[in-house]
C-alpha cells in the first residue's frame, strides 16, 4: 500500500510505462501508480523476472526487435538509465528517438543531483537530448539514497558494526526511495503539472557520516563506527570483501569523494513543494529499516 499515494486517476488513461521496473525507485513508483489507480506497463529486459500482478512487457534499449511492442498505445513513460549503459548516444537515445516516434510525449527521468552541472554524467547527456527532443519532460535528480545504507553496504553494517567509506567530514544530502517515486509518480500521473520541470530531491538535513553511525548506533543498541578509510583501502575492501566489480568500485569511490569535498551536501525543499510535506528524514528511515542491520544470529 502506498504511504504517500498520489491524487486517483479516472478510468481510460493510457497506461504508463516504468523502466527500471525492478530497481528500488521502479518498484515503489510501480506502488504509487497502484494505489493512483493509473494502469501500467513495467519494462523488464529479456529474460527478467516476472513481476506478480503487473502487466509486462520486455525492453532492452539497444535492441530495436524490443521497442515497437513497449512503446505502442504509450504516452508516458519513466525512464531510468541501465547502470551499465554508459555511451548513451549509441545505447539509449536512439531507443527514446523511437518512443518518440510511436507516440510517446511526456518523460519522466530519473537523473541525479548535479546533473545540470557536472556534464560529463551520462545523465546530463540525457537531459540535454531531451531538452532538444520536441517530447515534454520532468527531471527528478535525487540526492543520495538512504537505501543504500540497507543494501550497498548493509553487511558491513550488520556484521562488522562500521561503515568504512572515504566520504571524509563531508555532508550527505540523503533522501528516501519513498521520497523519489513520490515525486516520480506525481509527474507520471500529472505530466501537465511538471512539463519542462526540473527536481532536486533530497532529504531535510546534510548528514556526516559520523551523524549516520550515531543514529545507526541509537537504533541498534550497538555501536556502529564510521571508520573513514582512504580511497584506496575503501577501493580495496568493496572489491575483495564486498565483491563488488570494478566498475561499482569507481562509481562509489567518486560519490564518496564528492561528499568528502564538499559536493553532496545540497539540500532543496522540492520535496514540499511536489507533495506538500516534509521529505522523510534519515532517523525515520533506520527506524524502518532496522531489521536491515541485525545479525542472522540475533533474529
Amino acid at each position: 500500500m502506498s504511504i504517500y499515494p498520489v491524487s486517483r486517476q479516472p478510468p481510460g488513461q493510457a497506461p504508463v510505462l516504468v523502466t527500471g521496473a525492478t530497481g528500488n525507485v521502479g518498484r515503489a513508483v510501480l506502488v504509487e501508480l497502484a494505489a493512483a489507480g493509473v494502469p501500467v506497463r513495467a519494462a523488464l529486459r529479456p529474460g527478467g523476472r516476472v513481476l506478480d500482478g503487473v502487466p509486462t512487457v520486455e525492453l532492452d534499449f539497444t535492441d530495436p526487435a524490443t521497442w515497437a511492442a513497449a512503446f505502442a498505445g504509450i504516452e508516458t513513460m519513466l525512464l531510468v538509465r541501465p547502470p551499465d549503459v554508459g555511451n548513451v548516444a549509441r545505447d539509449l537515445l536512439p531507443a527514446l528517438a523511437a518512443a518518440r516516434q510511436h507516440g510517446v510525449k511526456h518523460v519522466v527521468f530519473l537523473s541525479v543531483q548535479g546533473a545540470d552541472r557536472i556534464r560529463v554524467l551520462p545523465h546530463a547527456r540525457v537531459e540535454a537530448w531531451l531538452r532538444t527532443s520536441g517530447l515534454t519532460w520532468t527531471f527528478v535528480r535525487p540526492s543520495f539514497f538512504c537505501q543504500n545504507l540497507s543494501s550497498t553496504h548493509a553487511a558491513d553494517i550488520r556484521d562488522r558494526d562500521q561503515i568504512p567509506l572515504p566520504a571524509g567530514a563531508g555532508r550527505t544530502a540523503f533522501v528516501d526511495v519513498l521520497d523519489v517515486a513520490a515525486v516520480v509518480a506525481c509527474a507520471l500521473v500529472h505530466p501537465d503539472q511538471h512539463v519542462n520541470r526540473a527536481w532536486t530531491v533530497t532529504g531535510p538535513r546534510a548528514l556526516t557520516y559520523t551523524d549516520v553511525a550515531t543514529a545507526l548506533s541509537a537504533e541498534l543498541g550497538r555501536p556502529i563506527r564510521y571508520t573513514r578509510p582512504g580511497v584506496l583501502g575503501y577501493a580495496r575492501h568493496a572489491r575483495r570483501t564486498l565483491g563488488m566489480p570494478w566498475s561499482m568500485v569507481a562509481v562509489t569511490t567518486a560519490i564518496y569523494t564528492s561528499a568528502r569535498l564538499g559536493l553532496a551536501a545540497g539540500l532543496t525543499d522540492d520535496v514540499h513543494a511536489v507533495l506538500g510535506r516534509e521529505p522523510i528524514d534519515l532517523r525515520e528511515f533506520v527506524h524502518r529499516e532496522h531489521a536491515s542491520w541485525v545479525p542472522a544470529a540475533a533474529q
